[in-house]
């Protein structure tokens, strides 16, 4: 299996890149893509940039260009929920974008006119095993399974946040994942999101994201790890 691993920054990146062996590095559309080997497995990780059409581009590219099997996102987010605290880790039941915005045709907010659905559901073995390895590897945390909304927005606002889980029943909010998601099931590819809570998605978001972004990378870094050598 070949493991397409899709980060919005460096930081989100620049580990597991330090970790492969055999790396050929391409450079395509302006990401950087590392095609390696990672815990003894076939992967590509790569840079997407941030915001939905970035890492949508990127997803495709990951799929023609080199074929992978499989794609995982990996980065930080706000929680929406109280009992989601900062450094835990969500992992995607499905995601949805939170920015699409239709209602003037007749639509509901969120929802992809001329679309099947506008809800893109996760691989039901890549959420099982990433349960599995969040426990042996990060027990010190606490970790959810459930929908992850995007939009090309920094939540920081509780008005803006309460919103968001009134009407999606959202577990943590990004501004990547559910293009990568859209993208992916297009193309009937397994995908997985995971996210380490980095701030509240609140007033506070902006101090706490600068002051927890560090932790959040490095747990995302150990479940992935983990994650990549059992599959």
């Amino acid at each position: 299996m070949k493991i397409g691993i899709i980060g919005a920054m460096d930081e989100e990146v620049s580990i597991l890149k330090e970790r492969m062996r055999e790396k050929k590095v391409s450079n395509i559309a302006s990401m950087e893509f590392c095609e390696g080997i990672f815990e003894e497995k076939p992967v590509v990780v790569v840079r997407s940039g941030i915001g939905k059409v970035n890492a949508a581009i990127c997803t495709q590219i990951l799929i023609d260009r080199y074929q992978v099997d499989a794609v995982i996102n990996t980065g930080v987010a706000g929680s929406l929920r109280n009992e989601i605290e900062i450094a835990d880790i969500v992992l995607s039941a499905d995601a949805l974008q939170h920015d699409v915005d239709a209602t003037g045709f007749g639509y509901e907010i969120g929802v992809i006119p001329r679309m099947e659905t506008s809800i893109f559901t996760a691989d039901g073995n890549l959420v099982k095993n990433a349960k599995k390895v969040c426990a042996e590897v990060l027990p010190e945390i606490g970790v959810h399974t459930g929908r992850i909304v995007s939009g090309d927005q920094f939540i920081s606002d509780n008005e803006k946040k309460e919103w968001l889980l009134r009407n999606f029943d959202g577990y943590c909010t990004e501004m990547e994942g559910a293009a990568i998601a859209q993208a992916a099931s297009l193309n009937q590819i397994p995908f997985l999101i995971i996210r380490a809570i980095s701030d509240k998605a609140d007033q506070s978001a902006e101090m706490a994201y600068s002051e927890f972004e560090e932790i959040a990378i490095k747990n995302t870094v150990k479940l992935l790890t983990g994650l990549v050598a059992v599959l």
